[in-house]
């Protein structure tokens, strides 16, 4: 091959590559929120709409503990974005005489609209805020899963909490489409990023995490960055690496149970 044929491909080749990320970019929002359409209800838990600044009102789903002053649990939950496959951690801490609200997601379970990292994260907010008036006095704890713990620790940087509980979490999604896509995601324009880490030196309260050893979706090693990251940053970090747990399957695994009411006991 002559010099010139050479760089000519080499230029093919970078144009393809550009075009790749051109077109990955554009899509990239259907591999972030692969919504299901599945309508939620379950017994216990009412529907409720609350205001949110500059948007449509959002639904939230809202378990009330039979005492009063228990510990109110804000649920943010993964990117299948329905609530009918988070029946379990919703019956975990409604079976622990918690309160409970968990907000729907645009574009998921039915509800209108368009899910991005701006709109949920201000919906989040708007749901933390409306928290007293939807349960009323008690300590607040945010607790997400997968995708949900971005959301969580937004809540938590920007509102005062008393617990932050993660399960699965990542350190950077841009980073694990890095991976899946080979791309440099975290540095293109127009990404949507859920860039978790940039959290550390903003989490006052203190963090639970919880992630299954046998996690190939999100592996340990990414809440392991995160943990050093807010530790790095001064947060208090407790780190419970469940033996056997996958990222589907936490809740069942021995030890997450006991880790997670000892978190909220000694921190409500």
């Amino acid at each position: 091959m002559t010099r010139r044929r050479f760089f000519s491909a080499l230029l093919t080749l970078a144009i393809l590559y550009c075009a790749y990320g051109a077109v990955m970019t554009y899509l990239h929002p259907r591999y972030i929120y692969p919504f299901a359409p599945t309508v939620f209800a379950m017994d216990g838990f009412e529907r409720h709409m609350i205001d949110v600044p500059q948007a449509a009102p959002l639904a939230v789903w809202v378990h009330t503990a039979a005492l009063p002053g228990q510990p109110v649990i804000v649920y943010f939950m993964g990117n299948a974005g329905t609530l009918d496959i988070h029946k379990a951690p919703l019956r975990l801490h409604s079976d622990a005489g918690r309160n409970v609200i968990a907000m729907e997601y645009r574009g998921g379970g039915g509800a209108p609209g368009a899910p991005s990292e701006a709109r949920l994260k201000a919906d989040a907010l708007a749901v933390l805020d409306a928290a007293p008036a939807l349960a009323g006095p008690g300590p607040v704890f945010v607790h997400g899963y997968s995708m949900g713990t971005g959301l969580a620790l937004h809540v938590a940087s920007a509102r005062p909490v008393n617990g932050v509980i993660l399960d699965a979490p990542f350190a950077r999604i841009c980073d694990l489409m890095r991976r899946a896509a080979a791309l440099p995601a975290c540095w293109m324009p127009f990404v949507q990023k859920w860039d978790s880490l940039a959290y550390a030196g903003a989490i006052v309260a203190p963090v639970l995490i919880q992630h299954g050893d046998s996690d190939t979706k999100i592996p340990p090693a990414e809440g392991l960055k995160l943990a050093e990251a807010l530790r790095a940053g001064g947060t208090e970090v407790v780190f419970n690496e469940l033996i056997g747990g996958t990222h589907g399957r936490l809740i069942e695994v021995p030890g997450y149970v006991e880790a997670l009411d000892a978190f909220i006991g000694t921190n409500r």
